[in-house]
């Protein structure tokens, strides 16, 4: 069998896409400015100015509103000689000092990024965060660090670590190393171990307001060439997005609005599915390479129906032209409560379920179709 020459291997290495990237905008880490979060931004700073930091920290907060951006902006100044400390508010750092430019390509020896890595074989990313990524903890930080230098670990999504990743990153947090810092990103901290939590500070961002999000998408729309929705679908697509950066670039880039209404047409058409648009709908999302696409349906899916069992209970939050649809679809008098009930277990059971779709390969297709019939099944019960 012929070998391939060690520089095809890490060039090869080197192309692999990166799973928390949103295909065609900059990374996390390439963002320079943070919106909307301030206030998380000003307890990581004062933190690490008292001289007392904390060695581990839980970014925890909605997906998409800055958990990761806030991480390596940290890192940079961590990292980063006080003289390239740009005069800015917050974190703010010469991007041209040279600390910077290493963290912006991953080659700065202090700082270590763990996250699902790219399977060359395959072609897709690993469901979970395996414990092999975390056991590159042991010789980074065998690594002696220069006097007074600090080192930084961030775990993107540490919500995917896997049950003995998890136990393995546990047991450098009850033990942590001078002068390194963790920094665990998490949109659903939920699914960390308990022990995880009570190992680090918990700081929580927040879905950021109209002004914030319109600011923080603006610089990233229009550097990717993507047209701004028209004042039409403004509206729809703030609603849809929930104050994320990234849903709402995804949506107006990868044709949310459109998903959106394929999705609720095919509710509309309750209590007999489309049968068609629904096999369309499955086979559009089923290939590997839809993973994007994928990950924005369920979004979309699982969001709408938290829309509407807090309309059914009565709490409003129903966007324009659904609340019609909630109430055909829930029922009315006394079975309505009941009604409520189930789909509130179908929402945990589809949230439960993608997660072991994803870890385990399962068929996506099959995944989506049985999605949709047990909302029929479920329809079909209030009626």
């Amino acid at each position: 069998m012929t070998r391939r020459p060690q520089t095809e291997t890490i060039a090869a290495e080197e192309a692999a896409p990166e799973a928390d990237r949103l295909e065609g905008f900059a990374h996390p880490r390439e963002t320079a400015e943070l919106f909307g979060q301030s206030a998380a931004e000003a307890a990581l700073l004062a933190a690490f100015q008292s001289g007392r930091m904390h060695h581990g920290w839980l970014l925890s907060g909605p997906e998409g509103v800055g958990k990761a951006t806030l991480a390596y902006r940290f890192a940079r100044y961590a990292l980063t000689a006080p003289d390239e400390r740009a005069s800015g508010p917050g974190l703010t750092v010469d991007l041209a000092a040279p600390s910077a430019r290493q963290i912006r390509v991953l080659s700065h020896p202090a700082l270590l990024v763990i996250r699902r890595p790219w399977n060359m074989q395959s072609k897709r990313h690993a469901a979970t965060i395996p414990v092999d990524e975390v056991r590159r903890l042991k010789s980074f930080l065998q690594l002696s660090a220069e006097a007074g230098d600090w080192r930084v670990v961030i775990v993107d999504r540490a919500e995917e670590m896997n049950a003995s990743a998890a136990n393995a990153l546990l047991k450098s947090l009850e033990e942590p190393p001078q002068r390194t810092i963790f920094l665990l990103v998490a949109a659903e901290p939920g699914r960390l171990l308990p022990t995880i939590h009570s190992r680090c500070r918990r700081l929580e961002l927040p879905a950021l307001d109209a002004a914030d999000l319109e600011r923080a998408v603006a610089g990233p729309l229009a550097a990717a060439g993507v047209e701004r929705p028209a004042a039409a679908q403004a509206e729809q697509l703030a609603g849809l997005a929930r104050g994320s950066v990234r849903r709402t670039l995804m949506l107006a880039q990868g044709g949310g609005i459109a998903l959106y209404e394929r999705i609720t047409g095919l509710l509309a058409s309750l209590p007999r599915l489309d049968g068609e648009a629904l096999h369309k709908l499955a086979e559009t999302l089923a290939p590997a390479q839809a993973e994007q696409d994928f990950a924005m349906f369920f979004a979309l899916l699982q969001d709408m129906l938290g829309r509407a069992v807090r309309h059914g209970a009565g709490r409003g939050g129903a966007l324009a032209g659904e609340a019609a649809m909630f109430d055909r679809l829930l029922g009315a008098g006394m079975g309505r409560a009941a009604t409520l009930a189930r789909w509130a277990e179908l929402w945990e059971t589809i949230a439960r379920e993608k997660v072991q779709v994803l870890a385990l390969n399962l068929d996506r297709k099959s995944f989506v179709l049985e999605t949709f019939l047990r909302l029929e099944a479920a329809h079909r019960t209030a009626a």
